[in-house]
């Protein structure tokens, strides 16, 4: 479901930590009311085309070398191996993978996995901590993985 703000709050750090929170669109007094109502149509348009989008049966099972990941059941393997992962580590390899070679930031991390509160006071040695395990995991060689790469000073990513 959408979500606009709208108030009279109108400071740049309001407006950021709306949107941050989850906001969809952030109106501040005054407004125009036919402004109000283009957005809402707006919105509810990217809304229901994202719903179709949705709906449409996906693949959900990802294949990188001897890397699978079922998005559905949760469950990695390597070859036949079965890996088990915890929860966040999950949710880390799951977005590294679908974004291959991005280069994420400790601090973008934090965020996609650990949500937005975790972002803004998180540890982002938590990130380190994950991935190290979970290279241990998945890795042939965690010293040299093959899967998940650190781009010093930048981050991690996912070479596909």
């Amino acid at each position: 479901m959408p979500i606009i703000m709208l108030t009279a709050k109108g400071g740049d750090m309001d407006k950021i930590l709306g949107l941050e929170y989850g906001a969809d669109d952030y109106i501040t007094k005054p407004f125009n009311i036919l402004e109000v109502k283009a957005r809402i149509k707006a919105i509810m348009r990217r809304s229901t085309r994202r719903s179709r989008k949705d709906a449409q049966p996906q693949s959900r099972t990802i294949t990188v070398g001897e890397l699978k990941l079922d998005t559905d059941s949760r469950r990695v393997f390597i070859g036949d191996r079965e890996i088990n992962l915890t929860a966040k580590e999950f949710d880390l390899l799951e977005l590294l993978v679908c974004n291959p070679n991005k280069v994420y930031s400790r601090e973008e991390l934090l965020g996609y996995v650990w949500g937005n509160k975790a972002a803004g006071g998180g540890d982002v040695r938590t990130v380190d901590v994950h991935v190290r395990r979970l290279r241990e995991k998945i890795e042939p060689s965690p010293s040299d993985p093959k899967y998940v790469h650190t781009k010093w000073g930048v981050g991690y990513y996912f070479r596909a």
